[in-house]
């Protein structure tokens, strides 16, 4: 049986939070609660990661978070304390660039020939005739004749290893053997001028001329010459070193030709043999801007050095997966997060792979291991129910959860706040079409022509088809993905589902009005493609290139999709930021309780063991932001009134330039109130708040590509914006306008944050907890959420909570003092606690308990959302308010008693024999029975507290 766990608790690993420090916090961990931790990639990843996504080595452990046995004693530790871990895994991509991934390396070697030219995603036959059986490599700081002049590539021997390389500072690209002929005749000529014909070190240096100039090709890609010329080019290299090794003579000569190939920085025609030499390469070294255009192999988005892996291979996939495999089956990790599995080539087949350990597919019914997909849903996007996982990591649940606390009745007042302020009225939809649009031509451009080169081969080869030309079918191919709906389809060579044909025919129609002058059959042709259906009445061979077509644009659609619209337009539309998060829809303005309580019961039904989360690493805002940022929609006339006075007292701080533009101005203050830290008006800010502030904006403003990016950064924009932040943050005027207004959001937004936590942990599926969100946390997007956690302080409170409650003599008035100082945190921290171990003393019940919505009547019926687990007759009843700054007035209050919830109850699944205790107050609840049905007062399971978590007890 699976082993799912209870609870889970994101670790983010790296030099700065190594196993060591990780052991060190599993006690206050298994205290809190949680059953499972969440380690973020540990394998060997790139020098100085601190994300861990850039892996280079599948089978190490990454030495800067600690040694096997620092790993050993964590899991020791864990296991001492009846936990497990969960780890996050990169199928999709390896770091390359750097002299460090061995397999990257040995393919910039030997090109075809290289044993791993088929683990890299790497298109060899592209259209430019200089890139054929060759890997560009964007990695140049100038135009490479600029470059190579100044000398800042430098040919290099290694004489220990006898290779030679070319550095571009850090970067090492190895030198084809074949081509070392190049390097060793000017050495010999040398030696010989100085020597004897019949010198020994002489012969056997002419000898590995011959030996080095007669290696298999760099393109011959059978198993006998391949094999060949892997075997013989390092005995040749040991050759070499022992040579030098022995000779100082023949060493002096090598080095003395590899100083004359190097060139003279004053003399361009000096460097003349080193471009030639390149020119032989595997590797065509390139400016980093010629990437978008130019690049032939996947990457990982438009990131350069994360290179695109081919799991569909199956060697691919036992080489990544060996050591992971063991972990599992040694019982070190109890399951797996897999990272955007999106980027695959076949889901299903991998997700099978994995769950069978092999490279054969698994019974889609089998699923030994716990596997959860970094998966996300759109809209109404289903996840696939013949993945053998048991579901997503929770994006969609983030959203969901998020959405009830904005208020759909003021969509309206927002908008027309919005777009006052700007000037103008965006249209989300086009925005996200013109964003992905965009996209596809600053930065995955290459990729676009990949696939219209492939999709025109496959056009001439039907005379049916063949007057379509590469413009005509690139044109079509842009439309139609930045139409695309959903971040991809599923389509295999054996399948394609009515969902699929659904999304892609959606696309196709789309795509042709937006573009209505073209020819209709150009996209039709392209429809029939993407559903497999042109292989009908055609050759094997052309089957298989429209259906490796069909797959291969799927891995397309979703890098644009995450790029134009989470890493672009979600920086461009501010109407309400907190509804701009990884999976979410910022047109989808709040979410009704009816529709929750849907998705749960489907959750229960489909998917009972998924993840449950509200703040992730990747997550643009902490759940904490967002829960102040969503009251803005609570109270819009306020924030009419105050966001168009603070525009007016720091205008003066913009200059004449009127920078920031009013778009990101929107995106501060909005900011502003979501992250202010709590104090008062006259303390001064955290040292590196403003930094902070800046840092986000800055990054904001580069993934909008309006006024500034990542690839041009205009300074002027970037050094105005940046004083004026510092200017406003730091304007004692703007404070006393500000703090007020947000010491009121900063109120009703912990009322939403706990009302938020109560849900996740109690709702159906596997609640995750980010590191540090026990306590408030106010962080925005990576890098700013990877911060350090103050662990001592949480060991302390907790160990405070945990003394306080066991010695109180009444939990009710110790949990009503905690509710009275919600600013220090302690709130959160004591229902985290209280609610994950009522979830570990009754596994079952929130594993496999029912979801029951229970239905709210009187007076302020919509400012609660109640509902019920069971399972035979254990019960618990969560009841948790809504939307409070109209339900108090906008008083600085609690919403406790019956002076706010009125007549207000819920209707309850409890027979009469039982009782209702809350578990964070110990209170005994009353309820009204009559003989049709059982009721809750409202204002009796809110007495005390603002969230109520009660459980059943036979009386």
């Amino acid at each position: 049986m699976t082993r799912v766990p209870l609870s889970t608790y994101r670790l983010q690993f790296n030099r700065n939070f190594t196993f060591a420090q990780a052991a060190e916090i599993v006690p206050y961990l298994a205290e809190l609660g949680i059953s499972h931790c969440y380690a973020s990639p540990y394998l060997r990843a790139r020098p100085g990661s601190m994300h861990g996504y850039d892996i280079i080595d599948h089978h190490h452990l990454n030495p800067e978070i600690g040694t096997p046995e620092d790993y050993e004693r964590f899991v020791a530790v864990l296991h001492e304390h009846g936990m497990g871990q969960i780890l996050d895994i990169v199928p999709n991509h390896m770091g390359v660039m750097g002299s460090d991934n061995a397999w990257w390396l040995d393919v910039l070697e030997n090109g075809e020939s290289s044993a791993y030219a088929e683990f890299f995603d790497i298109d060899w036959e592209p259209l430019k005739d200089e890139l054929q059986g060759k890997v560009l490599v964007p990695v140049l700081g100038d135009q490479y004749g600029t470059v190579l002049d100044r000398g800042e590539l430098k040919l290099n021997f290694d004489a220990e290893k006898g290779e030679f390389s070319i550095w571009y500072f850090q970067h090492r690209f190895p030198v084809n053997p074949r081509e070392y002929p190049r390097i060793l005749i000017p050495a010999a000529e040398q030696l010989q001028a100085r020597s004897e014909s019949t010198d020994d070190d002489l012969l056997e240096l002419q000898s590995l001329i011959s030996a080095f100039g007669h290696l298999p090709g760099r393109s011959e890609t059978s198993s006998d010459k391949r094999a060949e010329r892997i075997r013989d080019k390092e005995i040749h290299k040991r050759r070499l070193a022992a040579l030098c090794a022995r000779s100082h003579r023949v060493m002096a000569s090598v080095e003395q030709s590899v100083a004359k190939m190097n060139g003279t920085p004053s003399d361009s025609a000096s460097f003349d043999p080193l471009h030639e030499l390149i020119k032989a390469q595997t590797f065509r070294l390139a400016y980093w801007r010629v990437a978008a255009d130019d690049i032939n192999y996947r990457r990982f988005f438009d990131v350069n050095d994360l290179a695109a892996l081919r799991q569909e291979n199956a060697d691919v996939f036992k080489q990544t997966h060996e050591f992971v495999l063991q972990l599992l089956r040694e019982g070190k990790i109890d399951g797996l997060r897999i990272d955007h599995p999106d980027g695959l080539y076949n889901p299903r087949q991998y997700f099978e792979r994995l769950q069978s350990g092999t490279d054969a597919g698994a019974d889609c019914n089998s699923k030994p291991h716990y596997i959860l997909a970094e998966k996300i849903l759109s809209g109404q996007e289903q996840l696939s129910r013949d993945w053998p996982i048991e579901g997503t990591t929770g994006y969609e649940f983030a959203n969901l959860v998020n959405g009830l606390f904005v208020d759909p009745e003021s969509e309206r007042s927002l908008t027309d706040v919005y777009w006052s302020f700007l000037g103008e009225r965006p249209n989300f939809a086009e925005l996200a079409y013109e964003c992905k649009k965009l996209v596809m031509d600053r930065s995955l451009n290459s990729e676009l022509n990949v696939l219209a080169n492939h999709l025109s081969r496959i056009a001439l080869a039907d005379r049916h088809t063949c007057d379509f030309t590469v413009k005509s079918l690139r044109d079509a191919l842009t439309e139609i993905v930045a139409c695309f709906p959903v971040y991809r389809t599923y389509v295999t060579e054996q399948q394609v589902s009515a969902l699929d044909e659904k999304y892609i025919a959606e696309a196709v129609e789309c795509a042709k009005e937006q573009a209505s002058a073209a020819e209709a059959s150009v996209y039709d042709f392209v429809r029939e493609v993407l559903l497999t259906r042109q292989r009908e009445g055609h050759l094997e061979y052309y089957g298989k290139s429209v259906s490796h077509f069909a797959m291969r644009f799927q891995q397309y659609t979703s890098a644009v999709m995450a790029k134009g619209l989470e890493d672009t337009s979600f920086y461009r539309y501010h109407r309400l930021v907190s509804l701009n998060d990884v999976g979410g829809n910022p047109v989808e303005f709040g979410a009704a309780p009816e529709r929750f309580h849907a998705a749960m019961r489907h959750r229960v039904e489909h998917w009972p063991d998924a993840l449950l989360a509200t703040s992730t690493h990747d997550s643009k805002r902490s759940e904490d932001v967002r829960a102040r940022i969503n009251v803005l929609s609570e109270m819009p006339h306020a924030w009419r009134e105050c966001v168009a006075g603070w525009r007016q007292m720091n205008r003066r701080h913009k200059g004449t330039e009127e920078i920031p533009i009013p778009n990101d101005e929107y995106l501060l203050y909005q900011t502003l109130v979501g992250a202010w830290p709590f104090q008062a008006e006259s303390e001064r800010l955290p040292e590196n708040f403003t930094e902070r502030m800046t840092e986000y904006m800055l990054k904001a403003v580069r993934e909008a590509k309006e006024k500034t990016s990542w690839v041009n950064q205009n300074r002027e924009y970037e050094s105005a914006l940046t004083n004026f932040i510092e200017a406003v943050v730091s304007s004692q005027e703007f404070r006393r306008a500000f703090v007020p207004f947000q010491r009121v959001i900063s109120h009703f937004g912990m009322l939403n944050s706990l009302a938020q936590t109560v849900i996740k942990l109690t709702a159906p599926g596997v609640p995750d907890i980010y590191q540090g969100n026990e306590l408030w946390q106010f962080s925005l997007v990576d890098p700013d959420n990877r911060r350090p956690v103050n662990y001592k302080e949480r060991v302390r409170i907790l160990e405070e909570l945990r003394r306080a409650s066991e010695n109180a003599d009444c939990l009710c008035g110790f949990a009503g003092e905690l509710a009275r100082n919600l600013q220090d945190g302690r709130m959160k921290a004591y229902l985290t606690w209280r609610a994950l171990r009522l979830r570990n003393q009754n596994p079952d019940l929130f594993l496999r308990g029912d979801y029951i919505q229970l239905a709210s009547k009187g007076a302020k019926s919509k400012h609660v959302l109640a509902f019920a687990r069971k399972l035979g007759e254990s019960q618990v009843v969560i009841v948790v308010p809504r939307l409070c700054a109209p339900l108090l007035g906008g008083e600085l209050r609690l919403p406790l008693g019956e002076s706010v919830w009125h007549d207000t109850r819920v209707e309850l699944p409890i027979s009469a024999g039982m009782l209702l205790r809350n578990v964070f107050t110990g209170e005994r609840i009353s309820k009204a029975s009559t003989r049709e049905r059982t009721e809750l007062e409202v204002s009796s399971a809110l007495a005390h507290l603002p969230v109520a978590l009660l459980q059943s007890e036979t009386g």
